[in-house]
């Protein structure tokens, strides 16, 4: 029974490894089926890496050398986009009151230099100058009476003369013939009468002559129309006539009309009283606010190209007119005054003001568009400090 339980596990166990033997081909066969379905990326050979990397370092340089050069070079062009188209705008009046008649001008209408914008009743002017045209002729009908006066004084001066010549030659005859006792006393006292009334009336002539050259302005031979009094009428009606003709008013330049509506037919007009606006279409020019430290090389004269927010893509060329004296915040009412040790350091804008063309092909500028300005100034960036220390050569 022995034998028989020990033949029976080598049987057992021989039977055990024939399992296992068939089993690991069966696994082994497995194993190579997926590491040949599995794909195996290709190894990069070394020497393809090389070659990229060592035009990388090569460029290096080169791109250092580029971008040192364009920031040495570079720097020349100020740029600032807080800038504004300006122009001209005029609060349109007139110096006289009245009544509106007409309004010929409708909100933002384009008009010529010229152009008329609305009318006052004319009625009361038009009666000013009739009154003014009828003092012209008063004055002058005064002033031809007065020559004619004054002509007719000499006539009576040159009589009174001659009665006293008359009157003077009978007095001494009468004073011959008492001393000589030959006339009466009566005689001699109405000769003496006589020359002393002649000679009194002269004197009376010859102060109301006076009188009438004084009112021909000491020159009574003078024309009447160099008559202040003349003059004076005559400067009337020319008053007269002006207000008349500013009852009629007219745009002063080239513009556009704005807020007409706030004029009404039948309102009453005070002088000086601004009616509506009128922007100007031909003196534009930009208004920019740059940082002061902006401003270095920055001088009148110099060009510069204006882009507008508006029209992308347009330029429009221009000139640094000038440049402000102050900055802004210096003509506040209150300028600010750091006397404190506590004080933040603000960098402060500088108003500058560009003249601009504007060409008929481009589009209109209106007054407060946003603009970019840039002014070529001419002068590079240069080299940094820090360099011209190390090497002792000038940043210019």
């Amino acid at each position: 029974m022995d034998d028989t339980a020990e033949k029976a596990e080598a049987a057992q166990a021989s039977a055990g490894t024939n399992v296992t033997e068939m089993r690991r081909p069966e696994a082994k066969a497995s194993a190579q089926d997926q590491a040949q379905a599995a794909p195996v990326a290709p190894a990069a050979p070394k020497g393809e890496r090389r070659p990229v990397r060592s035009i990388l370092f090569a460029l290096l340089p080169v791109a250092l050398v580029v971008g040192g050069y364009w920031y040495v070079r570079g720097g020349q062009v100020m740029s600032t986009d807080n800038a504004y188209v300006q122009a001209d705008i005029v609060g349109i009046s007139t110096d006289v009151a009245g009544t509106v008649s007409a309004i010929e001008v409708s909100d933002n209408q384009p008009v010529k230099a010229g152009d008329l914008l609305f009318r006052l009743d004319d009625a009361q002017f038009r009666f000013a100058l009739e009154r003014a045209d009828a003092q012209i002729g008063v004055v002058r009908n005064d002033l031809e009476a007065l020559k004619a006066s004054y002509q007719t004084m000499q006539s009576q001066i040159a009589q009174a003369q001659s009665d006293i010549a008359f009157y003077e030659t009978s007095f001494k005859r009468q004073q011959d013939l008492a001393g000589k006792s030959y006339a009466s006393q009566a005689t001699f006292d109405q000769a003496k009468h006589d020359y002393d009334g002649a000679k009194s009336r002269l004197a009376q002539l010859q102060s109301q002559l006076a009188g009438i050259a004084a009112s021909l302005n000491g020159k009574p031979d003078a024309p009447i129309e160099q008559h202040p009094r003349y003059k004076d009428a005559v400067a009337a009606r020319a008053e007269a006539q002006r207000q008349l003709d500013h009852t009629i008013v007219r745009a002063p330049m080239n513009g556009v009309v704005t807020n007409v509506p706030s004029l009404q037919k039948g309102q009453y007009l005070a002088a000086a009283t601004m009616a509506f606006s009128l922007v100007s279409t031909d003196h534009v020019w930009i208004q920019a606010n740059p940082k002061e430290t902006e401003l270095t090389w920055v001088l009148p004269g110099q060009t510069a190209e204006v882009y507008v927010d508006s029209y992308p893509g347009a330029v429009w060329t221009g000139t640094v007119d000038s440049i402000s004296p102050a900055s802004a915040a210096s003509f506040s009412l209150l300028p600010a005054q750091n006397t404190s040790g506590n004080w933040v350091k603000v960098v402060q804008r500088i108003a500058m003001r560009v003249k601009i063309e504007t060409p008929a092909d481009q589009p209109q500028l209106r007054a407060g568009m946003s603009v970019t300005l840039d002014v070529d100034t001419g002068h590079a960036r240069g080299v940094p400090g820090f360099t011209s220390t190390a090497f002792g050569k000038s940043a210019r």
